[in-house]
């Protein structure tokens, strides 16, 4: 019985969203510029050189359950379902890996095997992390709880979503149709 129970609780925290900060985010605000230690499948980019576009920025880590369960396939539908937004240039998708954890393991030669096994053909980032800081900059910066963590960006450059672990997909999906409409 003990084991049942050990082996329950296992399954059930393996699949949560993986927790790193308790801040509160507020809506709308203005984006931080984020700090990016390296580029994955593209060339380097800024919010800067984004401005006038909608902006979708998945946070995830390599090994987060709930990002391999719920944000990666929700961004590969989106990119199915906004794809001409995304041939225009009126949505960027870019995928940051905000590393707090198992650093040692989650390191960009496995994120590239993992991006490459998983298809994932967007921009992705690897989050800078600093000696002696516990979480990497650009987490920091948009005090993302953890992991996954969704943000919309819209074309003036400001933060109107950031939501942490599952959220309700149609009330997003017409959030960022409102956004890509302005």
């Amino acid at each position: 019985m003990r084991r049942f129970v050990f082996l329950l609780l296992l399954v059930l925290l393996s699949a949560a969203p993986v927790l790193a900060n308790h801040e509160k985010v507020t809506v709308p605000r203005a984006a931080e510029p984020w700090d990016i230690a390296e580029w994955i499948n593209g060339d380097a980019t800024s919010l800067e050189q984004l401005k006038g576009r909608v902006v979708l920025i998945d946070f995830f880590q390599l090994w987060c359950p709930g990002c391999n369960k719920f944000t990666l396939p929700l961004i590969k539908h989106w990119q199915k379902v906004f794809a001409d937004d995304i041939k225009t240039g009126n949505l960027t998708v870019v995928s940051i890996h905000t590393v707090f954890e198992g650093h040692d393991y989650q390191n960009p030669k496995r994120l590239k095997r993992h991006l490459k096994e998983k298809q994932i053909h967007h921009l992705v980032g690897v989050d800078r992390h600093r000696e002696g800081q516990f979480l990497p900059e650009t987490m920091r910066a948009y005090k993302t709880r953890g992991t996954p963590e969704v943000a919309m960006i819209d074309k003036q450059g400001q933060v109107r979503f950031q939501q942490f672990g599952g959220f309700d997909v149609e009330k997003a999906e017409h959030l960022l149709r409102v956004l890509l409409a302005e």
